[in-house]
């Protein structure tokens, strides 16, 4: 099982971290990246921030389970390789990566350590939530006071077009998670904090920060 991450797929998000946004326009590869299946944090767990980092944020997003097997999809047929979604939260070691960028280093140790992707344990059909996939809100919630909203319509890259970008790469395979980027919104968690999201008015995580 793969966990498959998109970054700055929303603009505002890319802004808010000063990065360039024309590297996320349509007709360009989207930016991705992959977590190994250590980083679930399951079951509305809670989350410890970890010693070696000093600022880490949420980053609240629609995530998309891959329903069969499929290499070099095309767009078109992408939408058959899902029928389900969920929410996550991509914990980032912010701290970290704004040093890896800094240096042209790889990700992995800002957003690949344990537990930095928190998973909603149900997933919902996407036909109970109206059938289209880009017409989706989610929102996030710390301490009751919401912090992110999202609307998969502002996606710059839409979830047909991210399945058929990543599959010609790697092929996908039933059980995978994609992760679809975060909107504006993002910031550290503390111990103590409460995060609560919602899907279409769906409460699917709710779980503490120590």
């Amino acid at each position: 099982m793969k966990i498959i991450c998109i970054g700055r797929n929303y603009r505002a998000h890319a802004a808010e971290l000063h990065h360039d946004t024309g590297l996320a326009e349509n007709g360009t590869e989207p930016v991705w990246f992959m977590k190994p299946d250590t980083a679930l944090l399951r079951d509305n767990d809670p989350f410890y921030i970890p010693a070696f980092s000093q600022e880490v944020h949420y980053e609240c997003e629609l995530v998309v389970r891959i329903n069969r097997v499929g290499r070099a999809i095309s767009e078109r047929f992408a939408h058959r390789y899902y029928d389900e979604v969920g929410l996550g939260i991509d914990f980032t070691a912010r701290d970290l990566q704004r040093q890896a960028i800094a240096e042209g280093l790889p990700w992995e140790r800002c957003k690949a350590f344990d537990h930095s992707a928190a998973l909603s344990p149900q997933f919902v059909p996407l036909a109970e939530l109206g059938g289209d996939v880009q017409k989706l809100h989610f929102s996030l919630e710390i301490n009751g006071e919401e912090r992110q909203k999202g609307d998969t319509s502002e996606m710059i890259h839409t979830v047909d077009s991210l399945i058929a970008a990543v599959s010609q790469y790697v092929t996908l395979r039933m059980g995978d998670l994609l992760f679809t980027g975060t909107p504006a919104g993002v910031g550290a968690v503390k111990p103590g904090d409460n995060l609560r999201a919602t899907l279409e008015g769906r409460e699917l995580l709710n779980f503490d920060i120590r």
